[in-house]
């Protein structure tokens, strides 16, 4: 199944109510959390994704996932759960969630949790990574739509070496071991002029919330 950038949304056919858990994700998870409920029997955990071209308008987030929970809650929703790091809100997003009275997965963004959190704030420390420009399997998966096009290289082409003037490599930090994507990740650094590195984290603290989350 290709992911394009559109709302997903994938629900349970019991009503809302009783142990049924929705979660609004960001659509770049979309594939994830669906392969861990998948693999764990997650029945209950209901799915909505707003598009992953959020990640270009990181502004426009905290407002449409409020408009969300509006709706989960109108629709009967008890128990719901935000899968966003801050990602570039600012705190707009914990705001959000404190006036909704939901919670949402830890971390600043998804570089973070997929390679757990702890280990990313300690490479941050350190300073390892601050050249780094991160992709993931949905980025590498997605690479034209959402940077090739969506930061407008394809048209100036000439903005790439502005743009990555900074960064030294592109760091994938994969889900699955998939040499297509691995493949795609390194054209991608390619493209960019950068150096490749490959670093295998699969779900990480994702993993770990959704299954804090369906315990309840």
């Amino acid at each position: 199944m290709e992911l394009d950038d559109s709302t997903l949304t994938e629900t349970g056919f019991e009503t809302p109510g009783g142990g049924r858990v929705l979660l609004i994700a960001c659509g770049a998870l979309a594939r994830e959390v669906l392969a861990l409920k998948a693999l764990n029997g997650w029945g209950h955990l209901d799915l909505a994704c707003l598009p992953a071209l959020l990640h270009n308008r990181p502004e426009q987030i905290s407002e449409r996932v409020q408009t969300k929970i509006h709706d989960a809650k109108q629709e009967g929703y008890r128990r719901i759960f935000v899968l966003y790091a801050d990602c570039g809100t600012g705190g707009m997003l914990d705001k959000v969630c404190a006036e909704e009275d939901v919670e949402r997965i830890y971390g600043p963004h998804c570089y973070s949790f997929f390679s757990g959190n702890q280990s990313f704030a300690n490479i941050s420390d350190d300073g390892t990574d601050i050249t780094s420009f991160y992709l993931t399997d949905f980025l590498a998966r997605q690479f034209d739509a959402l940077v090739w096009r969506g930061m407008g290289l394809d048209r100036y082409p000439d903005l790439r070496d502005m743009y990555f003037a900074h960064y030294e490599k592109v760091v994938y930090l994969a889900q699955t071991d998939d040499p297509a994507l691995d493949a795609k990740a390194q054209e991608a650094a390619s493209r960019l002029g950068l150096a490749y590195e490959r670093r295998f984290t699969g779900y990480g603290d994702l993993a770990t919330t959704l299954a804090t989350v369906a315990s309840g």
